[in-house]
């Protein structure tokens, strides 16, 4: 089935609402670029319209009602937002899931060394990257210091244009001729992905211990006690993530594209969030739910495999004055759920690694995976063929424009996403998102068309996917 370019087809006002929708992505881009930040950025927007926390409501002593809008928090890593409905909590809700972590580097625990006069911070890579694409880049460091007193320092460094960068090196080509030799894979080794950071030695003038033999290093640490209040021992309860510096840009002479960083899954995360604060009153239950750590399976108290949405829904069911266990349960089955993570766009440059008559195209809307998994479906949810019918019905009668596709050839890869965790609630799933160029790569590319259309159709499944 072809799908059109909807480019061809918008109106004045679509380009101008899809330019608005497009800026406000971009701006939500710049500003969360860790998981975190993205959880402090969705706060500030669901207060602005009106949510208050599922804390604020229990100490208020008030019942959850219809026309309520409130979250929870885990963490500071991991949200879900609720606009309630007027039907009650236990005839399920419809669901906007994606989440929040991205492929970067991560600082380790004991990581400041100098060798050679030069000072670097010893990395660990987290998710599925190509290592070589990240070197020579300008890269910023983001995260937060705990300290032993309970005090807790954000660190934002390389954003700004005044920001100093940082960046991993690599072997001139000059010098090259055995590593071009060697396998993809091991051109730079997860090793060597270590941050250069500084090479300017502490002077006696400025404290320097005669005694000291890393005078850059030492450098280094007058500088974070200087700025942060920050002790070597204090990068043991530090959390650092390396991504790659810089905006999210227009891409292409038509503006038609934008290159950023994160854009798995942020562009699915932040055009649910745009849904669900822009949804009017609604029969069941609206919820955002964006979670860490898909890129590393869905683990930890703040992954998709954790109980903390199905603890929230348990104290939404209680806060609704009818507490009970079976009332969660049937929340959680009768529930629908756009599971919404990234596709891979079909790429000209690579079409041999794709089954076009079952591929993403850029500006073809909304693509929607019946299953992912790889091979044999292996690892995959696969979504009812009933439910398929439903969300088309919801979809075309907002017009929103979308396509079904796979992730590559059957036998090239594949890759999950958070799907299959909530159908274990038997809920209906299926996953949904935005095709994407060069995904894991540092830099991702995105239709505007797109993006629009991802947030239509989000909106839609939430106002008219109703039983």
């Amino acid at each position: 089935m072809d799908r059109e370019n909807v480019w061809k087809n918008y109106s004045d006002k679509q380009i101008t609402e899809l330019e608005r929708i497009n800026e406000e992505y971009k701006d939500c881009l710049d500003s969360g670029k860790t998981e975190r930040e993205c959880v402090k950025l969705a706060v500030e927007r669901l207060r602005e319209k009106g949510y208050v926390s599922l804390e604020e409501k229990k100490n208020s002593g008030e019942e959850l009602k219809p026309s309520d809008k409130v979250y929870a928090v885990c963490m500071g890593k991991s949200i879900a937002a609720f606009h309630i409905g007027s039907e009650p909590l236990e005839r399920g809700m419809n669901i906007l899931g994606a989440h929040i972590d991205s492929p970067r580097i991560d600082v380790k625990q004991n990581p400041l060394y100098e060798s050679e006069e030069f000072a670097y911070l010893d990395t660990h890579y987290y998710g599925g990257i190509k290592k070589y694409q990240w070197v020579t880049l300008p890269l910023s460091l983001h995260g937060v210091i705990a300290k032993k007193d309970g005090t807790v320092t954000e660190v934002n460094i390389g954003e700004k244009d005044t920001d100093p960068v940082f960046t991993i090196t690599d072997l001139l080509v000059h010098l090259a001729a055995k590593q071009m030799e060697k396998k993809a894979s091991l051109v730079i080794e997860g090793e060597k992905l270590d941050l250069l950071i500084a090479s300017r030695p502490l002077t006696e003038a400025e404290g320097l211990n005669k005694e000291e033999k890393n005078a850059v290093k030492a450098k280094v640490l007058k500088l974070l006690k200087e700025y942060y209040g920050m002790e070597e021992e204090d990068f043991v309860s530090a959390e650092l993530e390396i991504v790659p510096a810089g905006k999210a840009r227009d891409l292409g002479l038509d503006r038609s594209m934008i290159l950023a960083y994160g854009q798995d899954d942020r562009v699915c995360a932040f055009t649910s969030l745009f849904a669900l604060l822009d949804v009017p009153e609604v029969k069941r239950t609206a919820c955002c739910i964006l979670v860490d750590k898909e890129e590393i399976g869905s683990v930890g108290a703040t992954g998709m495999h954790s109980s903390f949405f199905e603890n929230v829904v348990a104290e939404m069911i209680a806060l609704g004055g009818n507490e009970s266990e079976l009332k969660v349960r049937r929340a959680l089955q009768n529930s629908k759920m756009l599971s919404s993570d990234v596709s891979a766009a079909y790429d000209p440059m690579f079409a041999e690694n794709f089954e076009k008559r079952s591929s993403a195209f850029f500006s073809k809307g909304l693509v929607f995976n019946k299953f992912t998994g790889s091979r044999g479906k292996s690892g995959s949810n696969d979504a009812n063929a009933e439910y398929l019918a439903q969300i088309r019905k919801a979809l075309d009668e907002d017009e929103v424009a979308y396509q079904f596709a796979e992730l590559g050839k059957v036998d090239a890869g594949g890759g999950g996403t958070i799907a299959y965790i909530m159908a274990n609630y038997g809920m209906e799933v299926i996953d949904s998102g935005v095709a994407v160029l060069g995904m894991h790569a540092p830099w991702e590319a995105v239709s505007k068309a797109d993006v629009y259309e991802a947030y239509k159709g989000y909106k839609a499944f939430l106002c008219n996917c109703q039983d």
